[in-house]
């Protein structure tokens, strides 16, 4: 298994950044524009536990997959969604977002990755892998909320 994790401030209010994964598909598609559906097929109460079909545009390739709401928090200070996914059969994925309020324009996300392989072969590829999607996904993070802020 393998993990990453990354933080990054940005220059806008928590629940403004919070939107772009607690909110609607077109918010989340802002952030992630690969997304094409997330579709609810179980939703409960406290959030965890909630499943969510989402179809992921790779290319020509859609990919379709079950979101599991693994632990959720939202107060006002500090926002959590952890979810978790089976990727094709190769990969468990776990996707940590922890949101921080700094002051009334300012806040942090903590963005942690895990990536366990289920196939052998595969935990070859992931001796080359490092944090440079985990960069990138907090620097769209940002560039969009502040763009919008």
């Amino acid at each position: 298994m393998k993990q990453w994790s990354r933080e990054i401030e940005i220059n806008t209010p928590i629940e403004h950044v919070w939107s772009y994964l607690n909110g609607s598909l077109e918010q989340m598609q802002k952030i992630m524009p690969e997304v094409a559906e997330n579709t609810p097929i179980k939703i409960t109460e406290e959030v965890v536990g909630s499943i969510y079909r989402q179809k992921y545009k790779e290319g020509n390739r859609i990919q379709e997959y079950d979101v599991h709401t693994l632990d959720y928090e939202d107060t006002q200070n500090y926002k959590k969604l952890k979810i978790g996914f089976t990727l094709a059969n190769m990969f468990e994925i776990t996707s940590l977002y922890e949101f921080y309020r700094v002051d009334d324009h300012t806040s942090k996300l903590k963005y942690t990755v895990t990536n366990n392989p289920l196939k052998w072969f595969v935990k070859l590829f992931l001796l080359f892998a490092n944090d440079k999607v985990v960069v990138n996904f907090l620097e769209k993070v940002k560039a969009v909320a502040e763009s919008e802020a």
